[in-house]
């Protein structure tokens, strides 16, 4: 099941996609909004199932998507350098103030606000970051479900509600300055999100998944999932092994090899281009700069 947040005519709630429509989901008993769906469980994936199969959708062309969780309860949780080569580019950029070796021997776990997020086809705004440096990260997202601590590896999957994608846009010489990348990685816009979410059923084979990012239609980034250096039931449970998480909670699981600090020189984002994070089972998160 694919699942988005979207607008019309009234304003934003969740919705079900179905083909070329919408089906709106805002009569759910859970709630109108998606991080109700997310708390209710399964039992709202099953009312939507069961009831909204056959309800009339709404044309795509006529509604707006907005990232698909837009109000998570916390900060998203990130992992740094979590594929091989992509750490070895960050460490040739000299970017990370914070480095002490070029592959983590444990996760690299920081957070990005809320309110950096928008949602697919909005604007990462270029000119909110003073330095002028900035940069693309496709990543697959993680959407957690039922929440809870101290999850083992093998129990992981059932804490997942679904997946998303978000392009972790950076301010790298503000990540570099800063040494903590929390200021270089919260800038308003620099959280796109999207374009839907999809439940943990519909991607069985989380490893064979590949994840590419394009800027302007050029191939930048393409990468399995099973080239994660730490992979999701890794981060669930390092996370959970300190944190309690909560339904909503939102882990982006890091970005393959090929950013824009990769290229001599370096070829960061600017006002025109347009950024472009996909993966088949999920769709594509395009966004304008502006």
């Amino acid at each position: 099941m694919k699942l988005v947040t979207f607008s019309d005519t009234a304003g934003p709630r969740a919705g079900a996609l179905r083909g070329d429509s919408v089906v709106d989901l805002s009569a759910l008993e859970a709630g109108p909004g998606m991080l109700d769906i997310v708390r209710a469980g399964p039992g709202a994936l099953e009312e939507i199932a069961g009831e909204y199969a056959d309800a009339p959708g709404l044309s795509l062309e006529s509604v707006r998507l907005h990232a698909p969780l837009p109000n998570p309860p916390n900060n998203l949780m990130c992992v740094g350098r979590n594929y091989v080569e992509h750490a070895r580019e960050f460490s040739a950029a000299g970017f990370d103030a914070s480095e002490k070796k070029v592959l983590p021997d444990e996760p690299i776990i920081f957070t990005k606000a809320v309110t950096s997020i928008v949602g697919p086809g909005d604007d990462i705004v270029a000119a909110n970051d003073p330095t002028n440096s900035v940069d693309y990260e496709g990543e697959l997202a993680v959407i957690i479900g039922p929440g809870g601590r101290s999850i083992s590896p093998a129990d992981a999957f059932d804490h997942v509600f679904g997946y998303t994608l978000v392009n972790d846009v950076t301010a790298r010489h503000l990540q570099q300055r800063h040494v903590q990348f929390f200021i270089g990685k919260s800038v308003d816009t620099f959280c796109p999100m999207g374009p839907a979410i999809v439940t943990r059923d519909e991607m069985p084979d989380l490893p064979s998944a590949v994840l590419t990012t394009h800027v302007n239609g050029e191939l930048r980034q393409e990468a399995p999932l099973s080239d994660l250096i730490f992979d999701v039931p890794r981060l669930i449970t390092t996370l959970s092994e300190a944190i309690t998480l909560q339904p909503g909670d939102i882990i982006a699981t890091g970005t393959p090899y090929g950013t824009g600090m990769s290229f001599e020189p370096a070829r960061f984002l600017s006002s025109g281009d347009v950024v472009e994070v996909s993966m088949p089972e999920i769709g594509t998160l395009r966004n304008p700069v502006a």
